[in-house]
């Protein structure tokens, strides 16, 4: 069992940290910091659930800095997740399942890690929640957006507030936003590349406009407000076939700048790399976790082609990312205003 914190007092190393890898100073393992404040409706932070992306760590840092003399707006709740990954730089480590895939859904199996988020959202159900905020960075070229797995008003007024482009989704199960959807409007927040100043800054400002909000407009946004897109295919690469950007002896050679796609409306017959032979294609999974690879990607005498106007998110150059993930998702528009 992976043993969880709960602390009610802000540890003072926890403000002069300068990096993630120094996690351990302040945190042995994960840890939910519960700090009161004027409203009593919760607002629960999830951060470091991948250990490189660290956003989401200074920008709680920064919000802890502002409010060190006088009280916050509103009750937080703050979960410090994969400690360990973060300590080596790292998303997770090789023992370990993805700390966001593992949140409570009915199609998991069980392992330490579900434990932990299952004993996780135990404990937060006891609140008020008002809103829930998991903050992320990828590693690819991407705008700063909101992800939300539900379409209700409220979600999405809660994800504008952070940036006009929202992604809805359902794949991949398992997610932090999924578990808390149930008990309040939840976004994800994706912050561009990790260790850049800006995306903790973003997110800081996200966090403090919402801890002084009085409540959720349950209002529709106006057709001007968002771009919203719902992802159609998570984009994955074969495990037995080896692939790289920029090593053309490898089965799959990929363009090597592939991630400045993310978010471009792509038309049918965009090339997305060159393969050793013709039966090499990329995998596409739907949200029935179906293999649809063929309804987007045609290999036609090497080349991988995409076969349908589609907007592509987080296509990642990282192949441990890949690895570990996926090399990112397919997208269209939805009108749900």
């Amino acid at each position: 069992m992976i043993e969880i914190t709960n602390l009610f007092e802000v540890p003072p190393a926890l403000l002069s940290l300068s990096s993630a890898l120094e996690i351990k100073t302040v945190f042995t393992n994960p840890t939910l910091l519960h700090l009161e404040g004027k409203r009593q409706d919760r607002l629960f932070i999830s951060v470091l659930l991948h250990g490189n992306e660290d956003a989401g760590l200074f920008a709680v840092q920064k919000l802890l800095h502002k409010y060190q003399n006088h009280a916050l707006p509103r009750s937080i709740t703050i979960f410090f997740g994969n400690i360990d990954a973060a300590a080596h730089g790292v998303r997770r480590l090789p023992t370990q399942k993805d700390f966001n895939r593992v949140w409570p859904q009915d199609t998991l199996d069980t392992c330490p890690e579900s434990e932990l988020m299952r004993r996780v959202v135990d404990t937060m159900s006891g609140y008020d929640l008002f809103a829930s905020i998991d903050i992320h960075n990828n590693t690819g070229t991407n705008p700063h957006y909101g992800c939300i797995n539900s379409q209700d008003f409220r979600t999405l007024q809660l994800a504008r507030h952070f940036s006009n482009i929202i992604i809805y989704f359902q794949n991949p199960r398992g997610v932090q936003t999924m578990a808390f959807s149930k008990f309040c409007p939840s976004v994800a927040i994706e912050c561009g590349k990790p260790q850049t100043e800006i995306g903790a800054i973003h997110a800081f400002e996200f966090i403090d406009t919402v801890l002084h909000l009085d409540k959720l407009s349950n209002s529709p946004l106006s057709p001007t407000d968002a771009n919203i897109y719902e992802t159609v295919a998570r984009v994955c690469i074969a495990d037995n076939i080896s692939f790289s950007f920029g090593d053309e002896a490898t089965d799959l050679y990929l363009h090597h700048s592939l991630d400045k796609y993310n978010f471009s409306d792509l038309c049918a017959g965009t090339s997305f790399g060159r393969a050793k032979n013709n039966k090499i294609n990329l995998l596409a999974f739907d949200d029935d976790g179906q293999e649809v690879g063929e309804d987007y990607f045609k290999n036609i005498n090497g080349e991988i082609i995409l076969t349908k106007s589609m907007t592509p998110a987080m296509l990642t150059l990282d192949t441990t990312i890949i690895s570990q993930d996926c090399l990112g998702y397919l997208m269209r528009k939805l009108d749900i205003l």
